[in-house]
């Protein structure tokens, strides 16, 4: 098979692991080495400064001995087979960088022949571009579960960064679908890259020239739709993820259907899009915006709403906390108000020092007015004219896309009454659940 057929294949093969974001490190290249690393964008991707930036993003092998169902690779699908050598890798990456096509490399690999053997493959492609090319270019390298932990933390000191794909939820949904993979395979090594992370940072700081261990630090991705499992367990996961890992992100793939077992969705069933979706919105409320997993979602109500996005929905079922007066409010209750972001509230927080702020600076600042205006104050007035009605809020709160999907889905708004916002009753879940799905 020639050099373009295996890099075909192999490209091909890559395009479901979705783990790839920005680089998060900053380098650049020693005396008569080539390349470098920005923390802005990666993969398709538009730099700070207008720049296109993109890896060459590669399977060292689709060849598994792992027979995971779900997946396009696994050893019983009928699938062509491409292996490439360190040596052959490592030069194609450099020749791509140097014509321009590429910035960095994102590689991963089915298990081939085992774990070790898997991960001394890579750690050649790294040390050859490392050490022989002395490229300097941002590496994304995903860890193999199970490898020799010698083996992980000799990947992770050529990486910018690295990631472990958890893929499915729950260990039930592991132990189904992919019987030769184990939770402890899995954590355990996420677990010492997160230890050699911290010891790391501790090495620099006591002696200039100790090597640097995968800077960029480490992320996970799981598949949406494939299992059972609610988007409340999968945002509990998310979230202690964070929390004992310090994981840089969380990635989310909905589920395509590529193989035909009857623990999988029919070959023909749409990708959860939205869901995945939804997933990121709540991922970003997680990390910037202090939100708990269990106030976006819970036991009772294990599914976010499709018709709004997870702020909003929290805060139309959280109306005896609104309105909020933007003069006074602190910086951690802007946050939840819908319309308002983190730069907007920031940009608040300075602006009043100077003066008293009004819809128009609001406006001004950024602040999406079309929603916000339902939740806040300024100097104790509402906006003028405002009209607060259940269904004109759930119609603000809607993206467009949104607002279609819910007109689909529902008869045209017919009830003679309409509940107030800041009336004497909040309205609840079930009365949420009630308007959309048009029963009132």
């Amino acid at each position: 098979m020639d050099l373009f057929e295996k890099l075909r294949i192999l490209t091909d093969a890559a395009k479901f692991d979705v783990a790839c974001t920005s680089s998060g490190v900053e380098k650049t290249a020693a005396p008569g080495g080539i390349g470098s690393a920005a923390s802005c964008g990666i993969c398709h991707t538009f730099a700070a400064d207008g720049r296109c930036v993109s890896l060459l993003k590669v399977l060292l092998t689709n060849s598994c001995v792992y027979d995971c169902k779900y997946c396009v690779n696994r050893r019983s699908n009928d699938t062509p087979r491409a292996v490439f050598t360190p040596r052959e890798l490592a030069e194609l990456t450099i020749q791509f960088y140097r014509r321009n096509y590429i910035e960095g490399l994102f590689l991963s690999s089915g298990v081939y022949r085992n774990p070790d053997y898997t991960c001394e493959q890579m750690i050649e492609v790294l040390r050859t571009l490392r050490e022989e090319y002395r490229f300097s270019g941002y590496i994304h390298a995903k860890a193999i579960p199970g490898a020799d932990p010698r083996l992980i933390d000799r990947l992770g000191c050529l990486a910018d960064r690295m990631s472990i794909n958890i893929e499915l939820p729950s260990r039930e949904s592991l132990r189904l679908l992919a019987p030769d993979k184990s939770r402890q395979s899995i954590f355990a090594p996420m677990g010492q890259i997160r230890d050699r992370i911290q010891d790391n940072s501790t090495e620099l700081v006591r002696y200039r020239g100790a090597p640097r261990f995968a800077p960029a630090g480490q992320s996970t991705q799981m598949i949406v739709g494939a299992t059972p499992d609610t988007d409340y367990q999968i945002l509990k996961l998310t979230e202690g993820l964070y929390r004992k890992y310090s994981l840089k992100r969380v990635f989310f793939s909905a589920y395509i259907p590529m193989a035909s077992h009857e623990l999988l969705p029919a070959a023909g069933t749409k990708p959860p899009l939205l869901r995945e979706h939804r997933l990121y919105q709540a991922d970003w409320l997680l990390r910037y915006y202090q939100f708990s997993a269990g106030e976006l979602l819970d036991e009772e109500h294990q599914t976010f709403n499709p018709f709004v996005d997870p702020k909003c929905n929290w805060a139309l079922n959280h109306m005896e906390l609104f309105p909020v007066e933007v003069n006074r409010a602190a910086y951690e209750t802007l946050l939840r108000v819908p319309g308002i972001g983190v730069t907007g509230a920031k940009r608040i927080l300075r602006a009043r020092r100077q003066s008293r702020l009004d819809f128009v600076g609001l406006k001004r600042l950024g602040v999406v007015l079309k929603r916000a205006q339902y939740f806040v104050t300024c100097d104790g007035k509402r906006l003028e004219g405002l009209k607060i009605t259940q269904d004109s809020a759930l119609r603000a709160l809607m993206s467009d896309r949104e607002l279609e999907l819910y007109q689909g889905s529902r008869r045209l708004f017919q009830a003679p009454e309409q509940l107030s916002l800041f009336g004497d009753r909040n309205p609840t879940q079930e009365d949420l659940q009630k308007c959309l799905t048009g029963q009132i």
